[in-house]
């Protein structure tokens, strides 16, 4: 059942938001067969729409007044609208992560890690993914086919068969 899985569209809805999410931010989940045919192509929309805007920036000179007075032009680098667009879509398309803390690392290396950067999972997709996909696409001269999906057998307890999806 890939079409509705059994769910109503709202559900549905969240439920590929969610796992769309996690699956950018780990590179990889394991979920039932039925949703890994309903994510691929969710996903897959997702990251062409990164790649084909993600190198698409305004670079502009700001002025300011420093606190002597004194007027500071600093070149500021802006996203452009094809790249602003693909940004506000793909944020209605998945949910907002966040860092986590590691383990022994203490709040104010933790702050710095993180300072300035407002949507970790947006960034991430227009600064890891997008510019590994772009190259593999000139490299080997092909777009899509960025998931791929393991069969593990059935689930004990409700014998789902199971599926694991990650990206290539």
């Amino acid at each position: 059942m890939p079409g509705r899985m059994g769910l109503t569209t709202t559900q549905r809805k969240a439920v590929l938001r969610n796992q769309a999410s996690n699956l950018l931010w780990y590179g990889r989940i394991e979920v039932t067969e039925g949703h890994v045919q309903a994510l691929r192509p969710y996903v897959e929309k997702i990251i062409t729409l990164a790649v084909n805007s993600y190198d698409d920036t305004v670079e502009t000179t700001v002025t300011t007044k420093d606190a002597k007075g004194k007027e500071v032009t600093k070149k500021v680098i802006k996203d452009g609208p094809k790249k602003l667009n693909a940004r506000r879509k793909i944020m209605s398309l998945t949910y907002d992560l966040q860092f986590v803390k590691e383990n022994g690392e203490s709040k104010a290396d933790f702050r710095a890690r993180t300072k300035g950067i407002n949507h970790p999972l947006i960034e991430k997709i227009f600064n890891e993914i997008a510019p590994k996909y772009a190259e593999r696409k000139e490299q080997l001269g092909q777009g899509g086919g960025y998931t791929r999906k393991y069969l593990k057998g059935q689930r004990r307890g409700d014998a789902a068969e199971v599926a694991i999806i990650e990206l290539v």
